[in-house]
């Protein structure tokens, strides 16, 4: 394989101006986001000492996230999306903003910590499918792929050296500065977003109430089998495959670390995936797209449990690494199939409930790891969780033929 065909093509950014916009502003976004991702747990787990709580903490988003995303993705096929994104993205700094100050009082509160938290979900939850929507129509569709995979450059640049700095801020600042910064990301995002221009959705039925809009695009999803393979996928990955919640418990317990090596774990998958992402060329070649996506969720499975069986600190961080390489893959697949797949009427709604998966599945996975962990131990939780995911993806690949002989 050549050069040209393994490196990720990057003509997307030099020809689209609001693309380039959208990637440095997610860029510096996500990098802040990163930090609270790693301190709310962090807060949650010195507070409580417990991963259950940890996995509650992230379930009670949950419900948030979901209505925020199918809002937003129902606004976003019918009003203009740069002021959506803008005052949803200012929504976001304030929560963060919040959050920054409740851990700066001297008897900070659980519970506003975890309103804040949901709040914050709720809003970010808005914004994701009306930015995700807008993508289609800055690009040309053969530069779809290319676009997803610079997007997962962006992402996990993010994942790398937000929890890396999250570790070193939580040991040597404080917990309060990963806030500030994170609403100040949001901040500079929303300036971003400001210099783009033509975000508004095509022409649709400005005459159906915002409900029945919304029920429209699950009704659509009912009728559409590509569109719930992509879900039941990524679904079965995060709720069993992503042991996050047990992250503070690992670096604690597990490995007798501290902050930063909670930081490390949490950038782990991020290495992985980066490298996977900058070498992405070759997934614009790949001609079983769906048969592709099974298998590369059966080795995150796999990575994962092995994660949980070796008590090895740089095993680990290489079992988080080959399972974020895989996700890469996964995601961009995934991204692409169902773009192509949906029509432009449906599409904010239809990205509404794709970002309601991907995002609500690692509350509720976290959840579920916290719960098992509860009753078994942190170890049983994660390899038991890895080996669910490889089962419920066979049973995918099984039970949908045409997903798994799905092609170019």
């Amino acid at each position: 394989m050549g050069v040209p065909r393994l490196f990720v093509d990057w003509s997307p950014l030099r020809q689209s101006r609001n693309f380039r916009l959208l990637i440095v502003g997610q860029l510096v976004s996500l990098l802040g986001s990163n930090l609270t991702l790693v301190a709310v747990p962090y807060q949650v787990y010195r507070e409580t000492h417990s991963s259950l709580w940890v996995g509650l903490a992230s379930l009670f988003q949950l419900p948030f996230l979901i209505v925020g995303a199918l809002w937003g993705g129902a606004f976003g096929d019918r009003y203009d999306r740069r002021t959506l994104l803008v005052v949803g993205t200012l929504v976001c700094a304030l929560t963060s903003a919040g959050l920054a100050v409740n851990a700066l009082l001297p008897h900070d509160s659980l519970s506003t910590l975890l309103g804040l938290a949901a709040l914050g979900a709720g809003a970010g939850g808005f914004t994701s499918p009306v930015r995700a929507a807008a993508i289609p129509g800055m690009l040309r569709e053969e530069q779809l792929i290319s676009a997803y995979s610079l997007n997962q450059i962006i992402v996990n640049i993010s994942a790398v050296a937000g929890p890396s700095l999250a570790g070193v801020l939580l040991a040597a600042v404080s917990l309060s500065s990963c806030y500030a910064i994170d609403a100040a990301t949001f901040v500079l995002l929303a300036v971003a977003t400001l210099f783009m221009t033509h975000l508004t959705p095509p022409a649709g039925r400005d005459d159906v109430a915002l409900l029945n809009a919304i029920a429209e695009g699950f009704r659509y999803v009912r009728r559409h089998a590509v569109a719930q393979a992509v879900y039941l996928a990524d679904l079965n990955a995060n709720v069993f495959g992503l042991p996050r919640a047990l992250f503070p418990a690992v670096a604690l317990t597990v490995y007798h670390g501290g902050a930063r090596t909670l930081g490390l774990l949490y950038a782990a998958p991020g290495v992985g995936a980066l490298v996977m992402a900058v070498f992405a060329g070759w997934i614009n070649h790949v001609q079983r797209r769906g048969r592709t996506v099974i298998l590369v969720v059966a080795l995150w499975g796999l990575a994962m449990a092995a994660f949980g069986l070796v008590h090895v600190l740089w095993f680990g961080v290489a079992a988080l690494a080959l399972a974020g390489s895989m996700d890469v893959v996964s995601t961009v697949l995934r991204g692409t199939i169902l773009q192509l797949a949906i029509t432009d009427e449906f599409r904010g709604r239809i990205q509404s409930i794709q970002m309601a998966v991907v995002t609500g599945g690692p509350r509720l996975g976290d959840a579920e790891a916290g719960a098992v962990a509860a009753v078994s131990s942190t170890e049983f939780s994660i390899v038991s969780g890895g080996i669910a995911c490889v089962v419920g993806v066979a049973l995918l690949a099984w039970r949908r033929r045409a997903f798994w002989d799905e092609t170019v």
